[in-house]
């Protein structure tokens, strides 16, 4: 066993042990093939005995693997570690990968200058793949991902998915959006709602663009009141962006009966502009959020929301990466799309 603070043990000192070559210890530590079970496990033995621990850096000339990965998340650090959304995701994707004995490296973009920075690194060989999310239509950084060759997994639909042929297109775990947010607004005019109104994300996101669609289509039936553009607002996806955008919505049509805002933050700050106007919810106003994170059960009154599994959307991002690292090519991958599920509480 290593001592602390003495010598590393090393790969002869565990072929020794094991009474077998070193080329054959390298082999075992490095998962190579080719090596008989019970010799493996004497070599495995020796190395729990000793306490060896591989050189990463000797390792990756071998494998020419880093045993890394980079989460990149296009959002500064203040909106990262104030939403949950992000961070039941990162717990998704950081589970996944240690079980995979990978570590994960967290970069975020706090402005146009760290674009350079991290496609740089990402090109540098530091890294054998990419997570990507909370991307938006201008982001250059898939781009710089995909002129490096390194394998990339992006957390929600890119939005030139459907360009290009099938085994070109990008691999992504998403939920399905359209259809939650379709849900959420038939929900509301189940109620009897008619004066729905709509609190969007940034429209140059794909979340946030395909729930206004589900909004839009769910108001196309034969029974919906026609969809009035002053019914719609941008909330940024934060919840002082919720609170203004409620805020001039209220302004604009005071007369409103509903909300669906695409987000549960987003429905957090209007439950604050409804309560500080004096208005009821639901009675006055129902209001229906997205996600079903922690709060949503929390919030004055309970949330009505959309659930989606975002931890477990993380977890799936990371091993759709890992199947790409373990493959040649992703061909033979695909997209996953997960189901949405209205949860419904007090406030619709």
């Amino acid at each position: 066993m290593s001592v602390p603070g003495g010598p590393r043990p090393t790969l002869e000192a565990v072929a020794a042990l094991a009474g077998v070559s070193r080329a054959t210890v390298s082999r075992v530590v490095n998962g190579g093939t080719g090596v008989r079970a019970e010799i493996r496990e004497k070599v495995q033995e020796a190395v729990a005995e000793l306490g060896y621990v591989p050189n990463i850096a000797a390792r990756s000339l071998v494998t020419r693997r880093t045993g890394a990965v980079a989460v990149v998340i296009a959002e500064p650090e203040t909106r990262v570690f104030s939403d949950p959304f992000f961070a039941q995701q990162l717990r998704g994707i950081g589970r996944e990968l240690g079980a995979a004995d990978t570590q994960l490296l967290l970069m975020m973009v706090e402005s146009d200058r760290d674009h350079a920075r991290i496609g740089r690194y990402l090109s540098g060989g530091h890294v054998d793949g990419a997570l990507m999310f909370s991307l938006h239509r201008a982001d250059p950084l898939p781009a710089m991902a995909a002129d490096s060759g390194l394998p990339t997994v992006f957390g929600g639909r890119p939005h030139w998915s459907d360009d290009g042929p099938a085994g070109a297109r990008p691999l992504y775990v998403d939920t399905d959006n359209r259809d939650g947010a379709r849900q959420a607004v038939r929900h509301l005019l189940g109620r009897g709602r008619r004066r729905i109104a709509v609190i969007t994300g940034p429209l140059d996101q794909t979340s946030a663009q395909d729930r206004l669609d589900g909004y839009r289509e769910a108001l196309t039936g034969p029974d919906a009141p026609p969809v009035d553009e002053r019914l719609i607002a941008d909330g940024s996806f934060t919840a002082e962006g919720g609170e203004r955008a409620m805020a001039a919505l209220l302004d604009s049509v005071p007369d409103l009966d509903a909300v669906f805002a695409c987000s549960d933050l987003m429905a957090t700050g209007a439950l604050r502009t409804l309560r500080a106007r004096g208005l009821r919810v639901p009675e006055d106003v129902a209001v229906v959020g997205y996600d079903d994170l922690a709060p949503a059960a929390w919030a004055d009154p309970p949330l009505t929301t959309v659930r989606q599994d975002v931890q477990e959307m993380g977890r799936l991002m990371a091993r759709l990466l890992l199947d790409r690292l373990a493959t040649d090519d992703g061909a033979r991958l695909a997209p996953v799309v997960t189901p949405a599920t209205l949860i419904v509480r007090d406030s619709a």
